[in-house]
């Protein structure tokens, strides 16, 4: 296997303003012509031979394909994308009130993208109230014994009492709710939840763990594993992509300078794992010359994260930031983007959502495919890239 060396990534070219604004014009075209068949349904977490198919508001991804539907109507003005994005956000509300299918930390990522976003758009206010719903039940599931939100389960799960990486990106719908109510509490749990992970799931060289254990009886932490990624040692792209991520929405959020290092240290690890293209594989043990797929949500993800991180850091170190986000973005707007609407009806090819190892327990589907977060951070990348966003995290 070999990995991009940094001579090699100064020598790939960026993708221009100009460029970011046809390849989102390309994706909102996409949307629209999808509209018909997702408004009162939600595109599947993933596609299956490039085609997303129908499914009704369950699972943890379908705030995704409303954030995209926002993303379009901030760039087009489209009135078919306001109504789209009004009707889903109605079922966001009708999700929370009926408690179906919310045991989990990805509140934010059901809500923060379709709710917050369409209330910032549009003032909606069932989009504020279903989101304050969700950010309210997502406290409920906050350990003070360990200081961290469970991710998955029910709360008394023996085997359960973990925190994830991606939870890191869940947290901006607690933020969002304090602003919006004056209670602190919300705010609170986020701070000390962000302070758990990144004290955890962060290797001494920066490499990061998907999943990290406590003690239940007293808190104290136990041990990493993994469940998407190849193996427990190794690092998972799309979990070190959350990690570039979450640790730059963190500093946002809190201002801790202790996080500018992290977020440096887990970025650097990412950028000398990453092949030529600079699109990485599955786990970021693999590299050119290996069979194995790529994932290219976790490319967008991480360019999200530099694009953020660019608006704090001294102007040299955020034009770096901006420059490795470009540079991401051309390689996935060149490479890896539908370009025949007719083969596919997603936005960008060859992700991975779960792919089992010899030493995971993943189930394997949504592999070498399109996926819905994929699909949206791309969008988002190109939009931070295109204009002053107003972030919906």
């Amino acid at each position: 296997m070999s990995w991009i060396s940094w001579d090699a990534l100064e020598k790939m070219p960026e993708l221009t303003k100009e460029e970011a604004g046809r390849a989102l014009d390309a994706a909102c075209s996409q949307v629209i012509r999808n509209l018909d068949q997702f408004t009162d349904h939600f595109q599947k977490a993933y596609s299956e031979n490039g085609f997303y198919s129908p499914t009704e508001n369950v699972d943890w991804t379908p705030g995704f394909w409303t954030g995209e539907i926002w993303l379009a109507y901030e760039h087009t003005g489209n009135e078919a994308l306001k109504k789209a994005g009004e009707l889903q956000m109605a079922s966001f509300l009708k999700r929370i009130n009926e408690k179906q299918d919310v045991e989990t930390h990805d509140l934010g990522f059901m809500y923060s993208p379709s709710c917050v976003a369409g209330y910032k758009l549009t003032g909606s206010r069932v989009g504020r109230e279903a989101a304050l719903k969700a950010a309210e039940e997502l406290i409920t599931r906050f350990h003070e014994k360990g200081q961290f939100i469970q991710a998955w389960g029910p709360l008394d799960a023996p085997d359960n009492y973990r925190l994830i990486i991606d939870c890191l990106l869940n947290l901006p719908l607690l933020y969002w709710a304090s602003q919006e109510t004056g209670d602190p509490r919300y705010k609170e749990i986020a701070e000390r939840h962000i302070h758990t992970a990144l004290s955890n799931v962060i290797r001494p060289d920066f490499s990061t763990w998907h999943t990290f254990f406590f003690n239940r009886e007293t808190g104290e932490p136990d041990h990493g594993a993994t469940c998407q990624g190849y193996r427990d040692g190794s690092a998972w792209a799309r979990g070190q992509a959350w990690g570039i991520y979450g640790t730059a929405i963190g500093y946002k959020y809190t201002k801790r300078e202790s996080y500018i290092p992290v977020f440096e240290g887990v970025t650097n690890y990412y950028l000398e794992h990453l092949p030529e293209d600079l699109v990485p594989f599955w786990d970021l043990e693999f590299g050119d010359g290996d069979d194995q797929p790529r994932d290219s949500s976790s490319a967008s993800i991480a360019a999200c994260g530099l694009l953020e991180m660019a608006k704090y850091v001294e102007p040299e170190k955020g034009a770096l930031c901006r420059s490795l986000a470009a540079r991401f973005m051309k390689s996935l707007t060149e490479k890896y983007a539908v370009k025949d609407f007719d083969s596919s009806n997603g936005l960008v090819l060859h992700s991975t959502y779960s792919n089992h190892s010899p030493y995971n327990t993943c189930n394997h589907y949504g592999v070498d495919e399109c996926n819905l977060w994929g699909d949206y951070f791309y969008m988002e990348a190109l939009t931070r890239m295109y204009k002053d966003w107003n972030v919906y995290w």
